[in-house]
């Protein structure tokens, strides 16, 4: 076997993505054509198997170890990112809804490390430059339209977020850190924006869940339209109530845990919920 050295390594690499992004506008026009495809059959499935579907998902993540913490250190880093502006803009009152609303848009930013398992299922060999074979897909229109619908909810959130902040301690934004917490957690004008805020995010949170907990594997997988897309991912959550709300449940709590400490935990979440989103998928939706 021959080792080549990393700069040999990463150009191939390249090499791989760019072949991947130049299909884009191919694929694009099909969004329209694809509309009211027939939709799949949905299956049954139980809490217990989720255990299943998450340790899947790890095996994937431990066969792409070193390439998918490189693909996805970007997600810390962004998290980052968007605390520094939050407190060096007088953005703090957003700080947490930038962090949890992040989740809103993760089934998007998971597409590629869906590609990635679905090639590994078949018996494909693959790394992190494969996960631009998104572009290949052939919905990737569709994949690209649920993408901007997600990011719509996205900002959607932040707007509510504000509002409620404005409504209960503002407008004004906080003078300080320790008088933002001080507010929020010792004044009952605080304790009402986090109980309003929690529940006004459960329902963003539960329409995502909704529209996309099976969608953009199925985009990836088949030549369906986006209508077709989301109307299954309502059935399957509907078909199945209690496995997909303890999904949600799931994906909630290993945000949070992957949040700890500085959101560096999200190298290792992401990639295997992303893993696992990938197996759930194949449960639900019948081939």
């Amino acid at each position: 076997m021959t080792i080549r050295n990393p700069v040999e390594w990463g150009v191939d690499q390249f090499k791989h993505a760019a072949l991947a992004f130049e299909s884009a506008g191919r694929v694009g026009r099909r969004t329209r054509e694809n509309l009211h495809s027939p939709a799949p059959a949905i299956r049954r499935i139980t809490i217990a198997d989720l255990g299943s579907i998450l340790a899947k998902g790890y095996k994937d993540f431990a066969a792409f170890r070193v390439d998918v913490v490189f693909l996805c250190v970007i997600y810390p880093l962004v998290g980052l990112v968007l605390a520094r502006l939050a407190f060096g803009y007088d953005l703090l009152p957003l700080l947490f809804p930038l962090a949890s609303g992040f989740a809103l848009v993760g089934p998007f930013a998971a597409i590629g490390i869906n590609e990635m398992s679905r090639l590994r299922e078949a018996g494909a060999a693959a790394s992190w430059a494969d996960a631009f074979g998104v572009v290949r897909s052939p919905s990737f229109g569709g994949i690209v339209v649920l993408g901007l619908l997600l990011m719509a909810i996205f900002l959607l959130w932040l707007v509510a977020a504000q509002t409620i902040y404005e409504v209960t301690l503002g407008p004004a934004p906080p003078a300080s850190v320790s008088s933002f917490i001080d507010a929020v957690f010792t004044t009952d004008r605080g304790w009402v924006m986090i109980l309003v805020g929690v529940g006004v995010g459960f329902l963003f949170a539960l329409l995502v869940l909704a529209i996309s907990v099976v969608s953009f594997p199925l985009l990836l997988d088949r030549e369906v339209g986006v209508d077709t897309a989301v109307l299954t991912s309502i059935r399957a959550l509907m078909v199945n109530p209690a496995p997909m709300a303890a999904w949600g449940l799931i994906v909630a709590g290993s945000l949070v845990i992957g949040s700890l400490p500085f959101l560096f935990g999200l190298i290792i979440v992401m990639p295997v919920l992303g893993h696992a989103t990938w197996h759930l998928y194949r449960a639900v939706v019948a081939r």
